[in-house]
C-alpha cells in the first residue's frame, strides 16, 4: 500500500511539473507573440466557435478571456476588408485550402490598424472541420510601404505624380487620349528675385490650381523644375483639349499672394492628341507646341497639327 501511495505521489508530482512547464511555455508564447503583434486563432466548423490567444484579443481590443463571436469580430473589419475576407474564406473552405490576406480593422476602442491573416482549413473525412492560423499586426509595415511607394511615385514638393509615373502612364495612353504640357511663365524671375522658398511656394500653388482645373484628367504630374503634364486618356477631342488649355492658362494667370506680396506667374500650354501623333512622337509634338506657345508671346496655348 505504501508503495502504491508513493507511486501515485510520484505520478502526481510528474503531472504537476508537466503542467507547470506547459503553463510556463504558454506564458513565454503569449509574451513573445504580444511583442511581435501576433496571435493564434482557430474557428470550429460548422458552428463558428472562435478561440483566440491573447494577441488576437489585443488586436481587436476585446477584453481577454471574453468569448469572441464571428459577428462581433466581422464588425471590426472595414466594409471592403469584410467583403474580401468573407469571399476568400468561403473559397478556402470550399477547396479545403489555405489563404493569406491583409485586412484593415477598427478595434473596439477605435484603433485603426492593418493585420495579416494566415489561415488553413483542416478537414476530417473530407469535411471542413476547423480553420486555424495567425493574425499579425502589420500596421507599421503597411505605413512604411505606403511612404516608400509615395516617395517613389510622387513629387515631394507638390504632391503630384512624378516623372517616373508619368512616363509609365504616357506609354499606356489610348488612341483617343491627349497630352497637355504646361510650363510656368515668369517663374525664373520670381525665383531669382525672391528666393527659392518663395519659388517653392509658387510651385505648390500652381500644382494646387492644376489639380483643381484638371480634376477630370487621368493624371497631373510635375515632370521638371517648372514643367507639368496632364494626361487625358479618353475621348480627348480637339475642342475639349483647347477648352482645358484655356482654363489652365486662365487659372495660372491669377497672381499668387505670398506673405502680402502679389506675385505674377503665367503659363504656356502645348497639346498633342494621340489621334494625330504617333505614340513615339506624342511628347515631342506636345513639346514643340509648347515652345510655339512661348514664341507666340507666352500665356497662351498651341496644339500640334496632325502629322
Amino acid at each position: 500500500m505504501l508503495a502504491l501511495r508513493g507511486e501515485l505521489a510520484a505520478q502526481a508530482a510528474l503531472i504537476q511539473r508537466q503542467a507547470d512547464a506547459l503553463a510556463d511555455r504558454t506564458r513565454v508564447f503569449e509574451r513573445a507573440s504580444a511583442e511581435a503583434g501576433i496571435g493564434l486563432w482557430h474557428c470550429d466548423l460548422p458552428g463558428e466557435t472562435l478561440r483566440w490567444s491573447g494577441g488576437v484579443y489585443d488586436l481587436f481590443e476585446f477584453p481577454r478571456g471574453a468569448a469572441p463571436n464571428r459577428r462581433d469580430t466581422l464588425a471590426c473589419y472595414t466594409a471592403e476588408a469584410r467583403r474580401q475576407l468573407v469571399a476568400v474564406r468561403a473559397e478556402a473552405i470550399g477547396r479545403r485550402s489555405s489563404f493569406t490576406l491583409e485586412s484593415e480593422i477598427v478595434g473596439r476602442r477605435g484603433s485603426r490598424r492593418w493585420i495579416r491573416i494566415t489561415a488553413t482549413v483542416e478537414a476530417r473525412d473530407g469535411v471542413p472541420a476547423r480553420l486555424f492560423g495567425f493574425k499579425q499586426d502589420i500596421t507599421e509595415q503597411k505605413l512604411l510601404a505606403d511612404r516608400t511607394r509615395r516617395m517613389a511615385e510622387f513629387d515631394g514638393m507638390t504632391g503630384l505624380a512624378n516623372r517616373t509615373v508619368f512616363d509609365g502612364r504616357l506609354a499606356e495612353l489610348s488612341e483617343t487620349g491627349a497630352l497637355v504640357l504646361v510650363d510656368l511663365d515668369g517663374f525664373k524671375a520670381i525665383n531669382d528675385t525672391h528666393g527659392h522658398a518663395v519659388g517653392d511656394a509658387c510651385l505648390r500653388e500652381a500644382a494646387r490650381r492644376l489639380r483643381e482645373v484638371c480634376h477630370a484628367a487621368d493624371l497631373v504630374a510635375r515632370i521638371g523644375g517648372d514643367e507639368f503634364a496632364v494626361l487625358l486618356r479618353r475621348e480627348a477631342d480637339a475642342p475639349l483639349c483647347e477648352a482645358l488649355g484655356r482654363r489652365i492658362v486662365a487659372a495660372l494667370r491669377e497672381p499668387v499672394l505670398h506673405r502680402g506680396v502679389r506675385l505674377r506667374l503665367g503659363a504656356s500650354v502645348g497639346i498633342a492628341r494621340a489621334a494625330w501623333s504617333a505614340p513615339a512622337d506624342l511628347f515631342s509634338d506636345a513639346d514643340a507646341a509648347l515652345y510655339a506657345a512661348k514664341a507666340a508671346g507666352r500665356g497662351t496655348l498651341r496644339m500640334a497639327a496632325p502629322r
